[in-house]
C-alpha cells in the first residue's frame, strides 16, 4: 500500500517527519518498508514558457527557444524534441540545476549557439511512463498552459511528495486506504481526524431508484450492491491536485470520472465503478452467477470466458462487468456519455480471489475485497463521488440510492473483562487507558459493571470479533517496547500425552509391522464424494461442514468420513500400475451437531484401512491371490489383539457403498462403531478403481480403556491342554460369532480357547442350513482333566445350542 503524506494530511495533522512517523505506524504493526522522497535528486527545474521557436541554422534537428522563466527576460535553450511549440509551457532545468540521473547542467554551445539550460522529459524528472497519457510519454513534457513561470516543479508535479511504502497483512484491509491509514495516524500521533466532504442524498427530481433496479440473484456473493446517478456529464480533465495524488500512489490519471472512481477507492477503501448509464438495457442492473459458456469483453478490451463461480454484473440482455474485478466493455463510459451510474457494492472476498486468480486478472479493486470491505462504507462512497464530480463542473447530481441491501450488517459486540484483557498482555495496564486507546480507534467502549465492558467493534475493522483481539490492539497502542519481558507467574499443573494417542502409536506399529502403509491424505474433499459413495439425502454424513476459502472446490468440504479419501489414494496407486496396495490412515472426522454451526463439531479419532489387489507382494515363494474379505478382517483383529480388545462382534450392515454379501458392521460393547467389507461394483467404478478393493472404518476412542490395562503375568500350564471337535448344524442367518460367543459363555472357565474351521454348505446339509465347526481346547490350571469333564461341558454346550438357535450336532 502507497500512502502519500500530502494525501494523509487532508485528514489528519502530522507534525513529525515521515521517517518518524514510518517508524511509529511500523510499531504499532503497520510495516512500513520504505519512505519514498518522489523529487528526490531535483533542484533548481522550475516552469518556463517557449516565447519563440526557430529552427537551428546550421541543424536539422535543433530548435532554438528563447524561453521565459518568469523573472523579466529570455534565456536561450536549444532543444531537439519535435513536440515543442511557441507557447508551450515546460519543465526547464537551469543552469546549475540537478536531475535525478545525477546530471547538474552546465551552459554548452551546439553547433555554435550557446543553450543555458534544458527543457526536461518525463522520464528526466524521474516520473514513471506508465503513469501518463500516451500522448505525454515521448518528448518534453508539456504542462498546462495556466501553469505559473517560474514555479518549482516539483510542486506543479506534485514531486514535492513523500510516499510511504506499507507492507499491510492481509487482516487490516482496513488500512488500504487514506483514511483508514489517518485514522492510524491520528490514534499514534494523538491528533484530530477530519473526515471529508460528502454530497446530500437528497434533492430535486425524480430518484435514482425510480430510474434503475438493482437485484442480488447471488446473495452469497454480494451482501450489498448500490447506485447513484450524475446527468448532464462533461467528460474532461480532473484537476491538477487530484492527479498529482492519483500519481503519487502509482495510478494514472484518465479523466474525470475514471479518477473520481480511483480516488474514492484510494481514500475510503471502496471499490467504486462507472456504467454509461443509457448502455444498459432496462435499467437493470442483476448480481448473479456467471451462466455456463458465458464470456465477458472487460474493459481492457480482452475477451474473457467465465465459469459458474464467479460473479457476473448483468442487465436485461446480457453481462456488464466482472463483479468486483473489472467492468464490462459494453457499458464503459466514453466521451459521449451523457449520464452516468456510479456503483458501490460489497462482494465476497475468497470468490473474488479465485475469480481473480482463475482469470489472471488482478486490480487495486480486487485486492480489497479479497481483504474485506466494510458494507457500511457504500453508501459514504457514492455519496463522495457525487459530491467530487459536482465540484468539479463535471454534472448534476441525482437524488437518492438505487440499491439492494437484503441483510443489513450489525456491529460486532465482544463482551471484555479489562482485567483479563491487561492480563492477556501480561502487563498492568488500567482500565481507563486501554478504555481511551480503544475510543481513541473508534471503539465504542460500555461499561457494564465492575470489570465488565461491552464493546462495539466499528464496521470497518473486520478482523476483530473476540477479547483477544481487543487484547492486541491495546497491546500495539502502548507499545510493545512499554511490555516488560518476565517468567509468567502461573500455576503449572502437569501435562500428559492424551491416552488416544498411545493407541494410535499401537495401531501404528501393529499395522505397519503386517505390512500395511501408513498415509496421511488432506482433512478436506469435494462432497462429490458423498454422491460417488451413494449415500442417502438424509445421511448425516453429508451435513459436513463448508471451508469459506478453499484452495479450490475440491477441498471445500470438510471430510465426515475417511473413506472416500483412502479409495481414492487406492485409485491413485492403481493407475501407476500397483499390483497391491494396502494402507491405513489414523486420522480425525468433523460432524457438526447441527447447521449452521452453533457449536464446536465432534472430532471423532478414527481408524481406516483399504486394501486392494494382490495379498503379498510378488514373489517366487507367494501365492498370488488376491486379497479378499478376510485378508482386511485379519488386519482388524491384529489391531485388538494389541489393544487387548476381546467382545469385538460383527452383523449386518446398511453402508450402501458396500458389497452387500461381502460386508459387515462392527459392533463393541452394544454399540455399532464401524463397518467393513468390499466396495460395492458401482461405486468402484465411480472412484475409477481397477481392482476388488475392501475398505474398513472404525472409531478408535472405545478401546482406549482397555489398551490402557496392564497385561497380567500368566504362569505356563503344567497340565495338558483336551481339544475337541464339534460342528454345529443351523439356520444360514444365525451369524458364527453368536454361536461361538454361546459356546465360550457355557464353556465356563475350563474352556479356554474356541476357534471356527469351517463352514460348510452343500448336499450333506439340509436347504437354508450351514454347519459350522469349532476347535475347543479345555484345559485345567490345577489337575489334569478327565474325559468325563470334557464331555459333560461339551453336552451342556450342545444343548444350550439346540435351545438357543435350534442347531444340532452334525452326524
Amino acid at each position: 500500500m502507497l500512502a502519500s503524506i500530502n494525501w494523509l494530511k487532508k485528514y489528519v495533522e502530522i507534525p513529525v517527519t515521515p521517517e518518524v512517523l514510518a517508524d511509529k505506524l511500523t510499531r504499532v504493526g503497520l510495516e512500513v518498508e520504505q519512505v519514498l522522497h518522489l523529487g528526490e535528486g531535483i533542484d533548481g527545474v522550475i516552469t518556463g514558457k517557449v516565447v519563440t521557436i526557430e529552427r537551428h541554422p546550421d541543424s536539422d534537428h535543433l530548435w532554438v527557444c528563447q524561453m521565459d522563466l518568469g523573472k523579466g527576460d529570455t534565456v536561450q535553450i536549444l532543444t531537439g524534441a519535435q513536440n515543442v511549440h511557441q507557447g508551450d509551457v515546460v519543465p526547464v532545468a537551469q543552469v546549475g540545476s540537478h536531475l535525478p540521473n545525477g546530471m547538474e547542467l552546465k551552459p554548452v554551445k551546439m553547433r555554435g549557439l550557446d543553450s543555458n539550460g534544458m527543457l526536461c522529459s518525463a522520464g528526466e524528472l524521474g516520473i514513471d511512463a506508465k503513469l501518463l497519457l500516451p500522448e505525454q510519454r515521448d518528448g518534453i513534457f508539456i504542462l498546462p498552459v495556466d501553469t505559473p513561470l517560474g514555479a518549482d516543479i516539483k510542486a506543479v508535479l506534485g514531486l514535492d511528495d513523500v510516499v510511504l511504502d506499507i507492507d499491510l497483512t492481509a487482516n487490516r484491509g482496513d488500512c488500504f486506504n487514506m483514511l483508514g491509514l489517518a485514522r492510524e495516524c491520528a490514534a499514534v500521533l494523538g491528533t484530530k481526524l477530519t473526515l471529508p466532504d460528502y454530497a446530500p442524498e437528497s434533492g430535486e427530481g425524480t430518484p435514482a431508484s425510480d430510474r434503475a433496479t438493482v437485484d442480488i440473484v447471488a446473495s452469497d456473493v454480494c451482501s450489498r450492491f448500490g447506485l447513484r446517478m450524475i446527468e448532464n456529464l462533461e467528460i474532461k480533465e480532473s484537476p491538477e491536485w487530484m492527479q498529482k495524488l492519483l500519481r503519487a500512489v502509482n495510478i494514472r490519471p484518465i479523466n474525470n470520472v475514471v479518477d473520481v472512481t480511483n480516488y474514492v477507492m484510494m481514500e475510503l477503501g471502496q471499490p467504486m465503478h462507472a456504467y454509461d448509464y443509457d448502455k444498459v438495457a432496462g435499467h437493470h442492473w442483476v448480481v448473479r452467477r456467471a451462466h455456463e459458456g458465458e464470456n465477458l469483453k472487460t474493459l481492457d478490451g480482452q475477451d474473457r470466458a467465465l465459469s459458474p463461480e464467479m460473479i457476473v454484473i448483468g442487465d436485461n440482455e446480457k453481462g456488464i462487468g466482472l463483479g468486483g474485478i473489472m467492468g464490462g466493455f459494453e457499458t464503459e463510459v466514453t466521451g459521449a456519455t451523457k449520464t452516468v451510474m456510479l456503483e458501490a457494492a460489497t462482494f465476497n472476498g475468497p470468490t473474488i480471489r479465485r475469480t481473480s486468480k482463475a482469470l489472471g486478472l488482478r486490480s487495486e479493486a480486487s485486492q480489497r475485497f479479497e481483504r474485506g470491505v466494510d458494507t457500511i462504507l457504500n453508501h459514504n462512497a457514492l455519496n463522495r463521488a457525487i459530491y467530487l464530480l459536482e465540484q468539479m463542473g463535471a454534472g448534476k447530481a441525482v437524488p437518492g440510492v438505487a440499491e439492494c441491501y437484503p441483510v443489513p450488517e450489525k456491529p460486532v459486540e465482544i463482551k471484555a473483562a479489562p482485567t483479563k484483557l491487561a492480563a492477556r498482555i501480561g502487563c498492568d495496564i488500567d482500565a481507563a487507558t486501554m478504555k481511551a486507546i480503544l475510543e481513541n480507534l473508534d471503539f465504542t467502549v460500555e461499561e457494564k459493571g465492575e470489570d465488565s465492558w461491552v464493546v462495539t467493534v466499528p464496521t470497518w475493522r473486520k478482523d476483530c470479533d473476540c477479547s483477544a483481539d481487543l487484547s492486541e490492539e491495546v497491546a500495539r497502542m502502548y507499545g510493545y517496547d512499554k511490555i516488560e519481558s518476565k517468567t509468567p507467574e502461573l500455576n503449572m499443573a502437569r501435562g500428559g500425552q492424551d491416552p488416544i494417542e498411545d493407541v494410535k502409536d499401537m495401531i501404528r506399529d501393529t499395522l505397519t509391522g503386517i505390512g500395511l502403509d501408513e498415509v496421511m491424505t488432506y482433512s478436506f474433499y469435494n462432497a462429490q464424494v458423498f454422491d460417488n459413495l451413494g449415500l442417502p439425502a438424509d445421511d448425516s454424513r453429508r451435513k459436513a461442514l463448508q471451508i469459506i476459502n478453499p484452495i479450490s472446490d475440491d477441498f471445500r468440504t470438510i471430510r465426515t468420513t475417511l473413506t472416500p479419501c483412502l479409495l481414492s489414494a487406492v485409485a491413485y496407486n492403481q493407475a501407476r500400475q500397483s499390483e497391491r496396495t494396502a494402507i491405513f490412515e489414523v486420522g480425525r472426522v468433523f460432524i457438526p451437531k447441527a447447521l449452521p454451526l452453533t457449536d464446536f463439531p465432534e472430532e471423532k479419532m478414527v481408524l481406516a484401512i483399504a486394501m486392494s489387489g494382490k495379498r503379498n507382494p510378488l514373489s517366487w515363494n507367494t501365492d498370488k491371490d488376491a486379497v479378499d474379505f478376510y485378508d482386511i478382517k485379519g488386519a482388524l483383529e491384529e489391531v485388538m489383539n494389541s489393544l487387548q480388545v476381546r467382545g469385538l462382534s460383527y452383523g449386518p450392515t446398511e453402508e450402501v457403498f458396500l458389497h452387500p454379501g461381502k460386508s459387515c458392521a462392527i459392533s463393541y460393547e452394544g454399540k455399532v462403531i464401524g463397518f467393513m467389507g468390499a466396495i460395492h461394483p458401482t461405486v468402484q467404478d465411480r472412484f475409477g478403481l481397477g481392482a476388488e478393493t475392501y475398505v474398513l472404518e472404525v472409531e478408535i476412542a472405545p478401546f482406549v480403556k482397555s489398551a490402557e490395562e496392564i497385561p497380567q503375568f500368566i504362569h505356563v500350564p503344567q497340565f495338558p491342554s483336551v481339544s475337541r471337535d464339534i460342528a454345529v448344524v443351523v439356520k444360514a442367518d444365525v451369524p458364527a460369532s453368536e454361536l461361538e460367543a454361546e459356546i465360550r459363555k457355557e464353556g465356563g472357565s475350563l474352556l479356554v480357547d474356541v476357534r471356527i474351521f469351517d463352514v460348510y454348505t452343500g448336499k450333506q446339509v439340509k436347504s437354508g442350513y450351514k454347519s459350522v465347526a469349532f476347535n475347543l481346547t479345555f484345559q485345567d490350571v490345577t489337575r489334569t482333566l478327565q474325559d468325563k469333564d470334557v464331555d459333560d461341558v461339551i453336552k451342556q454346550i450342545v444343548a444350550n445350542v439346540q435351545d438357543k438357535f435350534g442347531g444340532m450336532l452334525r452326524d
